[in-house]
């Protein structure tokens, strides 16, 4: 019976309520070692509002220290009941066989885990049948199965599905876990009422009011301690005739209460119990066999079975609690351990190999090859699963066990880089630099080096990226030219977002790999184009540049590497080449979503958002931001979603949304708190911009050029040349508009991009004190930018020069332009401008005629995805794969749609323009 937890029981009865009503809901419990996490679990799966009509169906799982290494192993416990892989995408049903080890194949993505995950859960629940999802011990939780729960999690919508996670507090010898973005509910101890109704029951008489105070004092209210302690006291004590011990402290206390009721235990069956402490599977079986081998023999089973220290239930075996397994294996010897972990090994290598060989690993006292290489083919076959912790574990461990140099580097690079795949940076970081130090491949050495920049451009430093790229590039080039291209071009890229490290390739090296040859393959070919693209850019060369760009994306086509797309769209985006960025990006999304590359999503989608921004397509705008926030949230990785919540917060600014100062605080708290990389300059780049752009909309003209100035991206530059102009012309600064179009010039008249030549003509005209002058810049930047497809920046010149037109008395010509740019401003939702523009064209004598915007604007930037997929003739299901949703939030955005867009069908559906 519980005592004294009624305000739990009252949250944990919501949350069912709340997957009853069809609204999926998560809850952490956290609390300290045997403060009541478990007995409310228990209490809630075996309560009357569970029960067993039916009402409610449960699933558990929980971690299991031991199982650290093994991917999935907690997933798999949990799903089994529930999984049915004919009712679950192809891509997914393969990638949870692959998990699983039902099957060889290709390297699975975790992020595919996490969706399939949440696809079994939903499946399995019913309106009428919520499901209950119960992870205990989430602290010990293998990473892969953590990271499959915790995604489904965060992504459960309109699902009737509860999770509760339960995890101890105050472990400072492991990762603690607190999932950011889910609410927590903390267990703390009992209050005095509660826990003297524990102690009554416990012992049947009432204790003397001092000691039960004592107790209560030292425990805290803990009730494991509670009903331990008592144990380990005389009667005497117990009835106060004599003094308590000196000190009753919590954990140690606890602990040390089992260590003592195990020391009175009989050699063997504290044997037994140091086997099933070892142990990681619960399997009877494997515990006897064994335990038999270290002489525990059928006596032993008894007395540790009387002792309420070990409980068999079945075929399963199990320590009574975490502390009595801690205890018990760290009061062991490691001759003692070694022998155990020596003897499990035995007896599982038959039906598991990997347990057996991490159990051979655990026994190892020094170096041995033979354990060393099976360990690294454990290693081999977790990446391969997508468990990647579990592979860095393995690497590691095989290095440790591992003599030879060569050898040891690579699995230290092994571990390096399934670490980094499973976002552990500082722990990537040590060990590719600990790998490096082994190697003397020099191919070995670029690869580790490629993987170093990689980890300082993405969350560390962008300049020191900037230079390993470069002497990476600049050493391995006389040994593969592949290498060294994508390196060069790597570090380029850095360069041209502000990131320089004085580190340079050399005439030789450079001229080496600017030059084609007859062996040259597509990859090579295009890199080689893609580097004098960004090797012209940096020499300022915009005509060349832009030459070698066109072929480069031409070439492109040819080459499936992601790397590629990715670089390509890079240099696409630098240099103002809209469709180049839209599509290699939109073709980085559309590979890494069929693929299940989560991560790769992510990182396309952040910068696709930027490809659309200029083509007014702001809706597509929100859609992918919103995406890549909610990817970003869901794999737990605040860090990425920076550069979505500024792109957000920009568009609350040009849109004049109210959420606008939410979005901006989001934003400012992610960018104090974490390293951005190469993502830093971006994201304040874009920061400066929203504020500039709310500033202008609010007539604070000083304001916004104060704003727009601190820009320092050149690629960001270009894409708010129409902004940085006008707040300078506004601002009364003439000589700021005048120098940012004499640094665009160059750039415009050698590219020949119709958008940069109509933002300088732009420029021209608002910097113009001839009315003549003025006039022909402002009908050559608006036939420029009818070829350029950027409408906002069209409809912003032709409100400017509407503008100029009725401030010179042309009032009639004046209205042609008002008018369209006031459509335009109304098709995006650019509630400013629309009123500035209404207001001027209510002053050129004309009252703008009444135009309901599109409802599509209506739409939130998930439900606008969903009918755009719908309207393809895509079924909930098939919507929901591409989304990483349910069917079920698929179904519910679906009937928003419907009520919005004002239609009744998928067919009516169909007809409708979401271009």
């Amino acid at each position: 019976m519980l005592h004294g937890r009624e305000p739990e029981r009252a949250r944990l009865a919501a949350l069912l309520d709340q997957a009853r009503s069809g609204n999926g809901a998560v809850l952490v419990m956290l609390g300290e070692p045997g403060v009541g996490k478990t007995a409310l679990l228990r209490d809630l799966t075996t309560s009357r509002r569970v029960g067993d009509d039916g009402t409610v169906r449960v699933v558990r799982t929980a971690g299991v220290e031991s199982e650290a290494p093994l991917p999935y192993a907690a997933l798999h416990r949990l799903l089994r009941p529930v999984l049915n892989f004919d009712q679950l995408p192809p891509p997914q049903a393969r990638a949870l066989r692959l998990a699983f080890g039902l099957e060889d194949g290709p390297t699975v993505e975790p992020f595919l885990i996490g969706v399939a995950t949440l696809s079994v859960l939903t499946d399995a629940a019913e309106a009428d049948e919520p499901l209950l999802c119960v992870v205990d011990d989430a602290h010990w939780l293998d990473s892969a199965s953590a990271d499959a729960l915790l995604f489904a999690a965060r992504q459960l919508s309109e699902d009737p599905v509860a999770m509760v996670f339960a995890a101890r507090t105050g472990d400072t010898t492991r990762q603690p876990f607190a999932p950011p973005g889910l609410p927590v509910l903390e267990i703390h101890g009992l209050d005095d009422e509660a826990a003297r109704l524990l102690l009554d029951e416990r012992g049947g008489d009432p204790l003397p009011a001092e000691v039960a105070e004592r107790l209560l004092r030292d425990t805290g209210g803990n009730p494991l301690a509670l009903m331990e302690l008592p144990s380990g006291l005389s009667t005497a004590q117990l009835h106060g005739e004599e003094p308590l011990p000196r000190q009753l402290t919590l954990t140690a206390g606890v602990e040390r209460a089992f260590l003592d009721r195990c020391r009175l235990l009989s050699p063997e069956v504290q044997t037994l119990l140091l086997v099933a402490a070892a142990d990681a599977t619960g399997r009877v079986a494997t515990v006897r066999q064994a335990a038999a081998t270290l002489g525990a023999d059928a006596t032993a089973w008894v007395e540790a079975e009387r002792s309420n220290l070990l409980t068999i239930s079945g075929e399963t075996v199990a320590v009574r609690h975490p502390l009595v397994r801690s205890a018990v294996y760290q009061a062991a010897t490691s001759f003692e351990q070694r022998k155990a972990h020596r003897a499990l090994a035995q007896a599982l290598e038959p039906e598991d190999p990997d347990r057996a060989t991490w159990h051979l690993a655990a026994a190892a006292d020094g170096p041995d090859a033979q354990v060393a290489l099976a360990l690294a083919d454990v290693a081999v076959r977790a990446e391969q699963r997508g468990g990647h912790v579990a592979a860095a574990d393995a690497f590691e461990r095989a290095a440790s066990l591992t003599v030879g140099d060569k050898d040891r580097a690579t699995r230290l690079f092994g571990a390096g880089r399934t670490a980094w795949a499973a976002g552990q940076a500082v722990r990537a970081r040590a060990l590719a630099a600990s790998a490096r130090e082994l190697t003397v491949d020099p191919l070995q050495r670029a690869d580790i080096d490629r993987l170093r920049a990689r980890i300082e451009v993405n969350v560390g430093s962008a300049v020191d990226s900037h230079r390993i790229f470069t002497v990476a590039a600049r050493t391995v080039a006389a040994y593969d030219t592949g290498r060294a291209l994508e390196m060069a071009c790597a570090a380029a890229l850095n360069r041209t977002y502000g990131a320089d490290s004085g580190a340079t390739l050399g005439d030789a090296q450079l001229t080496h790999l600017l030059t084609t040859t007859d062996q040259d393959t597509p990859r090579t070919r295009c890199l080689r184009l893609l580097l004098r693209t960004l090797v012209a850019s940096t020499e300022q060369d915009w005509g060349r540049a832009a030459q070698a760009l066109a072929l480069a994306l031409e070439a492109g086509r040819e080459v499936e590497d992601l790397d590629v797309m990715g670089n390509l769209g890079n240099t696409a985006l630098h240099l103002g080449h809209d469709e180049g960025a839209r599509f290699y990006y939109s073709a980085m999304v559309a590979t890494a979503r069929e693929a299940g590359a989560g991560m790769v999503v992510i990182y396309a989608l952040e910068r696709l958002m930027f490809g659309q921004l200029p083509t007014g397509a702001w809706s597509s705008v929100r859609s992918s931001a919103d995406e890549a926030l909610r990817l970003a949230r869901g794999v737990g990785q605040p860090t990425l979603t920076a550069a979505p919540l500024a792109v957000l917060t920009l568009l609350a600014a040009l849109t004049g949304t109210d959420d606008f100062d939410h979005q901006l605080a989001a934003l400012e708290r992610v960018a104090s708190t974490y390293s951005l990389g190469i993502m830093t300059g971006p994201a304040h780049d874009v920061t400066r911009w929203a504020k500039g752009a709310r500033a202008a909309a609010h007539g604070d003209a000083t304001a916004a050029l104060h704003y727009l100035s601190g820009m320092r991206v050149p690629a960001l530059h270009r894409l708010a040349a129409v902004d940085r102009l006008e707040a300078a012309v506004r601002a009364g600064n003439t000589e700021q508009a005048l120098a940012w179009v004499s640094e665009l010039t160059p750039f415009a008249t050698t590219s020949k991009y119709d958008w940069a030549v109509g933002a300088v003509d732009l420029g021209r005209a608002l910097t113009s004190r001839d009315h003549v002058d003025a006039t022909a810049a402002f009908e050559r930047a608006v036939g420029h930018y009818r070829h350029a497809s950027r409408p906002y920046e069209l409809a912003r010149t032709q409100l400017a020069y509407g503008e100029f037109l009725r401030r010179t008395n042309r009032r009639v010509d004046a209205r042609t332009h008002l008018r369209a740019s006031l459509d335009t401003f109304t098709d995006l939702g650019a509630k400013p401008l629309v009123e500035r523009a209404t207001q001027e064209l209510r002053a050129s004598g004309e009252t703008a005629r009444k135009r309901d915007p599109s409802t599509l604007l209506a739409l939130t930037p998930m439900e606008l995805k969903v009918a755009q997929l719908v309207s393809t003739g895509l079924s909930n299901k098939d919507v929901a794969a591409q989304c990483w949703v349910s069917p079920r939030t698929v179904a519910f955005h679906l009937r928003n749609v419907f009520t919005k867009v004002g239609v009744s069908s998928r067919t009516e559906l169909a007809h409708l323009d979401f271009s």
